[in-house]
């Protein structure tokens, strides 16, 4: 006898076709394996015990707060609980209900088949991100003086051209493993000064312009500049990563303008007071309210829905403990429908854990990136690319063992 605890429909799938299930069956069968919880926000007392009651009767329930139940309660929070065929026959159910239950049955539809998706294909010309079961790496080019890694490598020359060594280093990723080179020439550690846009463009643009004639990945741009992104993109760049989540909306416009994809980023202030006493009344909904927002903001702008990424902004406004639970409950963000992107590498809060400095944290940021793509990150930001590449491989050896 075993008890199984299984997340994957192609593992459930592999236990069904091990034991003979027949195809039509197992068709069938699947959506009653894969359970989910799923939590609504301020439901109006009337709707939350409608759905009570209905799930009840489909054999689910539904924990609401006990002065909904009694009437003393205008709205409550709802936390739903079934398996997929449950969910799929509520949502028949709401939609021919009244009280605004028909609009909570599309956001319950929309939210969960957001949470199913696994695979992601972001077309960026000549270049295809396949965003599957396998996790991408993006290497991080610090073009600054200043960088908290330690690791910038500042474009020292007279003529401000590209040292070799910063030429080097990208390729040297890129041969370790990185699918994606991200370009940064305004460094956004606690405290940092802003950096001019002429200096910025001096340390950024003549890299980019140099790698895409030598490497084979997509380059990304890390700035909030949008003239930065601007003549990035013009010179070979095919992403923008931008921290502040295209707080200026310029940036949406350039990025709509040259059909790039776009990193949008969850901070709290800035890199000069994010970190003062940051402070969540509901850490992950916040941000997941904020990343809802800016996606639509970037569709209203004419980026492609399919060109979005998220970042939940790890070190960027947190504390420790947010930083913790942001990794511990990553896969929610998954109900956004976009892939995640997450950068812990050599962040403060490891260093804290570990007693450490940011360049002898490269063993606790091994096994963040590697908890961050177990909890659904599809890429990783990453300064050490070969140690990264090492374990995210023994991990995706693991996730494709079949089950016997």
């Amino acid at each position: 006898m075993l008890v199984l605890q299984i997340d994957r429909p192609e593992d459930i799938k592999r236990i069904m076709r091990d034991i003979g299930v027949d195809p039509y069956g197992i068709k069938i069968m699947l959506p009653k394996a894969i359970t989910h919880l799923a939590r609504m926000n301020s439901v109006s007392n009337i709707a939350a015990n409608i759905m009570k009651q209905e799930m009840l009767s489909l054999g689910g329930d539904v924990a609401v707060a006990r002065d909904a139940l009694t009437g003393r309660k205008k709205k409550t929070d709802c936390l739903l609980m079934g398996n997929l065929a449950q969910f799929n026959r509520l949502n028949e159910k709401l939609h021919k209900q009244p009280f605004g239950l028909d609009k909570v049955a599309g956001d319950l539809s929309r939210a969960l088949t957001n949470y199913q998706r696994d695979d992601f294909t972001i077309d960026l010309g000549r270049y295809k991100l396949r965003l599957g079961k396998r996790a991408h790496i993006m290497g991080a080019v610090n073009a600054t003086p200043d960088s908290f890694s330690g690791d910038g490598l500042y474009p020292s020359t007279v003529d401000r051209r590209p040292s070799t060594d910063i030429i080097d280093f990208a390729e040297q990723m890129v041969e370790d493993g990185a699918n994606i080179i991200d370009v940064g020439g305004e460094s956004s550690r606690p405290g940092a000064k802003a950096v001019p846009l002429k200096e910025e463009l001096a340390r950024t643009v003549p890299i980019i312009k140099a790698l895409s004639k030598k490497i084979r990945v997509p380059i990304s741009i890390d700035t909030c500049k949008p003239e930065v992104a601007k003549q990035a993109l013009d010179n070979g760049a095919v992403i923008v990563n931008d921290i502040t989540g295209l707080r200026n909306p310029q940036m949406a416009g350039v990025a709509a303008k040259y059909k790039a994809a776009v990193i949008i980023m969850h901070m709290q202030g800035n890199p000069r007071t994010m970190q003062k006493n940051p402070q969540y009344a509901s850490l992950i909904d916040e941000i997941i309210e904020y990343l809802q927002r800016k996606i639509i903001l970037a569709q209203d702008y004419g980026i492609d829905r399919e060109k979005i990424i998220i970042d939940p902004g790890i070190g960027f406004g947190k504390t420790l403990g947010h930083n913790l639970e942001i990794l511990r409950r990553l896969s929610e963000f998954r109900v956004l429908g976009r892939p995640i992107l997450v950068g812990t590498s050599r962040k403060s809060f490891i260093g804290k854990i570990l007693n450490l400095s940011a360049q002898e944290s490269l063993f606790g940021t091994v096994s963040t990136c590697v908890l961050a793509v177990q909890n659904g990150a599809k890429i990783v930001r990453v300064h050490d690319v070969r140690e990264v590449k090492q374990a995210l491989k023994v991990l995706d050896a693991v996730s494709q063992v079949c089950i016997p």
